[in-house]
């Protein structure tokens, strides 16, 4: 497994060096010594934290569906012509873009500021890795 410098593991919890240092410090994360001397964190250790505090936004829609990538967020952004238009949503940390026909923008009820979900189905993520590994 890789292991993680605290300021990378930071960035991807999306919080303080410092607070990866006290979680560190209070045992709720565990961490080695790397050839450096620099203090890291083992990946796989890392993936099983986020996991476990993991927190997203109540589905507002109570809709039962298959799909398991739910990013609930706010209407960012509308860009509307005669007959389509891009939304953006921010969701937490991630900004999605949606395009869709103008006509469902209207039917959705979309404007700035509103509460929406955007449904990702999982067969058409692509997933990437740094460095070009096979």
């Amino acid at each position: 497994m890789p292991n993680l410098r605290i300021s990378d593991a930071a960035v991807f919890l999306g919080v303080s060096d410092d607070s990866v240092r006290r979680w560190i410090d209070a045992g709720e994360l565990a961490s080695s010594v790397d050839a450096a001397g620099r203090k890291v964190v083992d990946g796989h250790e890392l993936a099983l934290f986020a996991r476990d505090r993991t927190r997203t936004v109540e589905d507002p829609t109570g809709i039962g569906s298959s799909a398991r990538n739910r990013f609930v967020g706010l209407v960012t952004d509308i860009r509307l012509d005669a007959v389509m238009a891009q939304v953006e949503l921010q969701c937490g940390p991630f900004r999605v873009v949606s395009l869709m026909s103008s006509e469902a923008v209207t039917d959705l009820g979309l404007e700035l500021g509103s509460i929406a979900t955007a449904v990702v189905k999982s067969t058409h993520v692509i997933v990437e890795t740094p460095g070009g590994h096979s």
